[in-house]
């Protein structure tokens, strides 16, 4: 599927977010994906996997995370200085202004005439903000990919409040770890599956994948797995169409 690709400023409390969008190419709508990226923000490795499922059938919105201080309009290095940045810049940011930056996003998304249904996803930290993405009740179904700080509210300049709202939750749920990642341990997965459970939810799925070390999907560097990379967008991809 061919694809159209543009940037957008989206207004929102704090200022502008600087917003890539991915559209296939012919007759919408579509459902829109919000996409949110790793601490790097965006980088090709992330915009790569964006167009894989923009090619899937989904207009993919893909904002910075950080776009309000000293990183807007940079996309960082996979590097220990690319590392040490975004975590300094999750470290001043607040869950408040993070959830402001998701109701502008969402509110926008839904007011494009070529978006139907509203679906989120995202990676580590970005998995994290999917997760609370999810609180949204327009939020059909969301895939959060390896999110940190899920068991122990770890997110941003304070403790997020993330498992404790899971009962906030309408759609459907996946959530998918490798079984290397040593930021989420198999005691760390037990606790998230136990609070979603113990929330009620009813549509949640835990996928752990043998082998797979944190972020297996960015296609950068020696951790990445290409097997289980598209094992998981396969079934992000199957996951969001309702198992069709």
């Amino acid at each position: 599927m061919k694809l159209h690709e543009e940037e957008f400023r989206v207004p929102a409390p704090g200022g502008q977010i600087r917003t890539a969008v991915i559209t296939p190419v012919g007759d919408g709508p579509w459902p829109g994906l919000l996409l949110y990226t790793d601490i790097f923000q965006l980088t090709e490795s992330t915009l790569r996997t964006a167009r894989r499922l923009a090619a899937a059938g989904f207009v993919v919105c893909v904002p910075e995370i950080y776009p309000h201080g000293p990183l807007a309009g940079v996309a960082l290095e996979f590097d220990d200085a690319g590392k040490k940045a975004g975590l300094d810049a999750a470290a001043a940011t607040t869950t408040a202004s993070f959830d402001a930056d998701r109701v502008a996003l969402l509110d926008w998304m839904a007011g494009r005439t070529d978006i139907s249904d509203l679906f989120a996803t995202g990676f580590c930290l970005g998995g994290h903000l999917a997760f609370r993405a999810a609180f949204d009740q327009r939020v059909a179904a969301t895939v959060c990919f390896y999110p940190t700080g899920l068991q122990n509210g770890s997110l941003g300049a304070d403790v997020a409040d993330s498992l404790g709202r899971a009962a906030d939750i309408r759609g459907r749920l996946l959530i998918v770890f490798g079984s290397q990642d040593p930021h989420v341990p198999a005691d760390a997965r037990l606790r998230i599956v136990s609070e979603l459970y113990g929330a009620g939810l009813d549509d949640v799925e835990l996928h752990v994948y043998r082998g797979g070390e944190h972020a297996f999907m960015r296609d950068v560097g020696a951790r990445h797995d290409p097997e289980l990379t598209d094992l998981a967008l396969a079934s992000a991809v199957s996951f969001f169409r309702g198992r069709s």
